[in-house]
């Protein structure tokens, strides 16, 4: 399931509240994106044939709804990105960070704390 940079756009609102028409969609993020009604409809269109956006009729409107949970995304994208460019592995992607990216001392003891946590559980 591959959700484009823009798809993604019109996922979010749909996961922040739902059902939302398309206009309400593009209240939201076409003044930001300088998109069009019609990109709008288009978007949902791609997203309806992915299974992943559900649309029931209410009078002369269609309100949208995500037929994926945030959650389930965000745990696809992020092993999807861990197999590709860690060989599965989080450790090198922890390690990657830390070399090119200065983490906080809140990041490093959260790290920690995820890490005890884990150890814990094994125990």
């Amino acid at each position: 399931m591959a959700i484009s940079e823009a798809e993604r756009a019109v996922m979010e609102v749909l996961w922040r509240r739902a059902p939302r028409t398309a206009g309400e969609i593009l209240a939201e993020v076409g003044p930001r994106q300088g998109w069009q009604e019609g990109t709008v409809k288009s978007l949902l269109n791609r997203l309806l044939r992915k299974k992943v956006v559900r649309v029931a009729r209410d009078g002369r409107r269609y309100l949208y709804r995500p037929a994926l949970l945030r959650e389930r995304y965000v745990l696809e994208e992020s092993k999807g990105l861990l197999d590709r460019l860690f060989g599965g592995r989080v450790a090198p992607l922890v390690a990657h960070f830390s070399e090119h990216r200065k983490l906080s001392r809140k990041d490093i003891a959260e790290i920690r704390r995820l890490l005890e946590e884990l150890d814990d559980a094994r125990d």
